[in-house]
């Protein structure tokens, strides 16, 4: 008996790494992806915002174009360590680490669409603050639709990164389901 326990258990365990491995590899892809989408959208508004900041007669639309800059240094700054931590992350997880990583992963991205929410009221309080102040009043609209625009990208680019790693976490529970 002892003899067929242990290469069952053996076979076991070692499916089990498998699973979880692949598991994490997929999770990790998906970080991969959503930086590069980042980074991609980062890289595109530095490049018009510059452009646009140096060429802009209106005052309002250079004060655009230099929160588009700013905001996208930012998020630049944030997508290149993403990726490089999702691309040189070891895959290879304890189960409770792999759940850890995966419930860490979705409520930062959940938490971030609760900023971006923040961002876009900012921006909206910086155009009606532009009401009550004439001297600078196109420097807070053209920043307040900065915001805007920004807030509304980064909160579907938020939603829709935490759909894709709730989808994708499901799978972890179901390999959870099959294993008891």
């Amino acid at each position: 008996m002892k003899l067929i326990f242990f290469p069952l258990f053996f076979t076991f365990l070692v499916t089990q790494a498998q699973d979880l491995t692949a598991f994490n590899q997929a999770r990790l892809k998906r970080d991969q992806g959503l930086m590069l989408g980042l980074g991609t959208w980062a890289g595109a508004n530095i490049t018009a915002g510059t452009i646009g900041w140096v060429t802009a007669q209106q005052p309002e639309l250079k004060a655009f174009h230099q929160m588009n800059v700013m905001w996208n240094t930012v998020n630049l700054g944030l997508a290149i360590p993403g990726y490089l931590r999702a691309r040189n992350t070891k895959a290879v997880l304890s189960l409770s680490k792999t759940l850890s990583e995966q419930q860490q992963t979705e409520r930062i991205f959940l938490f971030n669409t609760g900023l971006d929410v923040v961002y876009m009221t900012a921006g909206f309080l910086l155009r009606s603050m532009a009401l009550n102040n004439q001297a600078k009043a196109d420097q807070l609209n053209g920043f307040g639709n900065g915001l805007i625009l920004q807030g509304s990208f980064l909160f579907a680019f938020d939603l829709t990164a935490y759909a894709i790693h709730h989808r994708h976490g499901k799978k972890v529970i179901k390999f959870i389901d099959m294993k008891e």
